[in-house]
């Protein structure tokens, strides 16, 4: 006897399957996407939200989750998607980013420049004298002393390869 509603049927087209095998197949696909893709294909195949559940290792919720917006996908035309932005993770809700681009840049910036300069009577910046120092310069209104740290150490800029603080010891590649 089932418990339970029958889960939502999972049909693909050849082209679809075709796409979905090689995306579960290949080295370079996201973990993530590629347990997705062998979800959809194990669904296609009739099998249930428990037993797929198990031969992924991950919850049945999950599962039923990915059934539920693959079939949805369909019902919406959303087809035309490729299969990989099919894969992927809805867009999360959320407070906007507080801090805009140039902002990011100009503090970076701030941070390249000598301290002394600036009437600081230090040789090397801390996020909290530079916190303070953007928000005298108004580059922003205000800017807690952690989050100029995390911008610094590549929280948030991803185009920088070292930190952008100087090192303490002096031998670090940061050194300003």
């Amino acid at each position: 006897m089932k418990r339970g509603p029958a889960p939502l049927k999972v049909e693909l087209k050849a082209e679809e399957k075709e796409g979905l095998k090689k995306l579960a197949s290949r080295p370079s696909t996201a973990q993530k996407s590629a347990q997705r893709a062998r979800i959809i294909l194990a669904a296609n195949t009739g099998q249930n939200n428990a037993e797929i559940a198990r031969a992924e290792g991950v919850s049945v919720n999950l599962v039923r989750k990915w059934r539920g917006r693959w079939a949805e996908g369909k019902a919406l035309e959303l087809a035309e998607m490729s299969l990989e932005d099919r894969l992927q993770d809805l867009a999360r809700s959320g407070s906007p980013g507080k801090f805009r681009a140039e902002q990011l840049a100009q503090i970076i910036a701030l941070a390249c420049e000598d301290p002394q300069a600036s009437g600081y009577p230090v040789s090397h910046w801390t996020p909290k004298e530079i916190a303070a120092e953007a928000s005298k310069r108004g580059i922003v209104a205000s800017i807690s002393a952690r989050q100029v740290g995390r911008f610094l150490k590549g929280g948030r800029v991803t185009a920088a390869s070292q930190p952008v603080l100087a090192e303490q010891d002096g031998k670090g590649p940061g050194r300003v």
